[in-house]
């Protein structure tokens, strides 16, 4: 026990409560912090009033962001270098300042990277190449294949006898040679703008797309979004996170080498609920760094506003619900890096688990923003203040990255199945 000789204040940082930061961790915070306020705030702000048209064309302020984060040094190599427990608080606090600059162009700085985080996982220097200093994305989802991408227990989730969902999207390979074609759903984060993408997609390896148990083959690949035969949609027009340029892309007989690939037949699914897992936890940093936006300024604007004669921040109820507000944000920071620490350092992660923890900590971001925009009252709902924004950006979240209600039926079916192998039977 720690004791003191008088009463203080709290230890306080950016991040809430914090335990004392490491001098490296504390510089890198500082830093990005800074460029959230800079560079993300502002231009968030701003391509929030564009359309979705002019957010990608050339020349839009869109694409200043990744020059500026660049600046940063904040490459995968970083973190590799770093003790393993601060690694994931260095991550954590990286992307939390990220979502409280601006959500949208949180998530999108994220996917950018997936690929070559992805290529320099694998050890293939060739895609690492391909990949470096180019925007990336993630194809997962296609337009009749949303939640069913999902689904990896075919005995308890399909229905019996028929097979899967084979989707609008696949590879087949021949001889040395891979062939996509079809289209991803148009909620690809990046998927407007990108370069290269991460696709993990239906496969065909000569036998047909499914497995006996009905289960569908899969290949994932990373794929020059440059090669003949890839077109694309025109970018969302949507209510949140309008910095986030998504869209669909088209495959008509694009051909790449199977050196592309990054796991094929048996190894698709392991792989692929590794980079479930991996990608899954910036989510909840970043909404972690929303809500905390948030409560931050609904705690000035109480400061501000007076009613009945005194600043709101001085009536019982409003000390009540920023409180709330407060813990909801510390609750979300927890769980996120609880979930960020099980998928980097556990020897077997699983995105049941990972996702679970998107929806918790969105669920308490959309909270603290819809709190906060009622304690702006009136001003809240116009676009004057920053906070609508911001509720918007969260609402949109529920269903990004897995819609919460589909991914918390999963956490269960994933209950259901370490019980039967034996676990929480004690």
């Amino acid at each position: 026990m720690q004791l003191k000789t008088q009463l203080t204040l709290p230890s306080v940082g950016l991040t809430g409560f914090e335990t004392p930061l490491a001098e490296e961790e504390a510089a890198t915070q500082a830093s990005v912090h800074r460029f959230a306020r800079e560079v993300l705030r502002p231009l968030g702000a701003e391509l929030d009033k564009m359309s979705a048209d002019e957010v990608v064309a050339p020349g839009s302020p869109y694409y200043e962001v990744f020059a500026e984060y660049a600046k940063l040094g904040l490459s995968p190599e970083l973190l590799g270098e770093l003790p393993p427990e601060m690694a994931v608080r260095l991550e954590s606090l990286i992307g939390e300042e990220l979502g409280w600059g601006d959500a949208g162009l949180g998530v999108s700085l994220g996917a950018a990277g997936f690929p070559l985080q992805m290529a320099v996982a694998s050890g293939n220097r060739e895609l690492v190449e391909l990949c470096a200093d180019k925007i990336g994305c993630w194809v997962i989802t296609q337009p009749d294949k949303g939640s069913d991408v999902q689904v990896f227990d075919m005995a308890r989730e399909w229905v019996p006898g028929q097979p899967g969902n084979k989707g609008n999207l696949w590879g087949q390979l021949r001889g040395d040679d891979i062939v996509i074609n079809g289209q991803c759903s148009a909620w690809v984060s990046n998927g407007a703008v990108a370069q290269v993408a991460l696709c993990y997609i239906g496969a065909d390896y000569g036998d047909g797309f499914f497995a006996a148990d009905g289960r569908p083959h899969g290949m994932a690949v990373i794929v020059p979004l440059d090669l003949p035969g890839v077109t694309r949609g025109r970018a969302l027009d949507k209510i949140g996170q309008r910095a986030l340029p998504q869209g669909e892309i088209y495959f008509d007989n694009v051909r790449l080498p199977k050196r592309y690939a990054v796991a094929l037949r048996d190894e698709y699914y392991g792989n692929m609920a590794s980079a479930w897992s991996f990608a899954g936890t910036h989510m909840s940093q970043v909404f972690t760094g929303l809500a905390r936006a948030a409560f931050e300024m609904a705690l000035q604007y109480c400061h501000e506003r007076k009613q009945g004669g005194r600043l709101l921040i001085d009536h019982q109820l409003t000390r009540y619900r920023l409180g709330d507000m407060l813990r909801r944000v510390e609750l979300a920071r927890a769980t996120a890096r609880r979930s960020l620490a099980y998928a980097r350092l556990s020897p077997s992660s699983h995105p049941y688990a990972t996702a679970s923890a998107k929806v918790t900590v969105t669920e308490q971001a959309m909270r603290v923003a819809d709190e906060a925009l009622q304690l702006f009252g009136g001003a809240g709902t116009s676009r004057e203040y920053p906070i609508e924004k911001l509720f918007r950006d969260a609402r949109a979240a529920l269903i990004e990255d897995g819609e919460n209600r589909v991914l918390t039926m999963r956490l269960g079916l994933l209950a259901q199945q370490l019980y039967a192998e034996g676990w929480a039977h004690n």
